[in-house]
């Protein structure tokens, strides 16, 4: 007798990036300033919706953005001048009209956790400006991160 298929492994897009810290990115200190996490994320929000089939020179042509509508960030431990951040990201969740992406950064040296973010996105037509519906694909192949209401 046939033994059942085992159900595929649902797919959520990953990415992780690194950061060194550098100068321009720390106090007088030499501690991280909130806005530089942010920058960090920016990098490795481009490169997950990159994964996701929004790559740069594509959005430049046909002027459908991922637009950030909410950032929730907690600021756990400092990074410091010189630090190796490890940024990890993922899909956390879909709706019909938007996204959310979670991240955290942690000092590579030691693992130690330093900021968990999560961020929403809508796709935003320009130049018009107006929010449109997530592709219909998205939700098939991320069914299993569709959030009930």
């Amino acid at each position: 007798m046939n033994e059942p298929a085992a159900p595929a492994t649902p797919e959520t897009p990953r990415i992780e990036t690194r950061e060194e810290v550098m100068f321009f990115d720390t106090d007088c200190g030499g501690v991280v300033h909130n806005i530089a996490y942010l920058r960090m994320i920016e990098t490795a929000r481009t490169r997950l919706a990159a994964l996701l089939g929004m790559k740069l020179r594509e959005m430049a042509e046909t002027q459908l953005f991922p637009v950030v509508v909410r950032t929730e960030i907690d600021y756990r431990k400092p990074g410091r001048l010189g630090d190796e951040i490890v940024i990890r990201g993922h899909l956390d969740s879909v709706e019909r009209a938007r996204f959310w992406c979670a991240f955290e950064m942690r000092r590579a040296e030691d693992e130690a956790l330093l900021i968990t973010c999560r961020q929403s996105l809508a796709l935003v037509q320009m130049p018009a400006g107006r929010p449109i519906r997530l592709p219909e694909d998205w939700m098939t192949r991320y069914a299993h991160l569709i959030k009930a209401r």
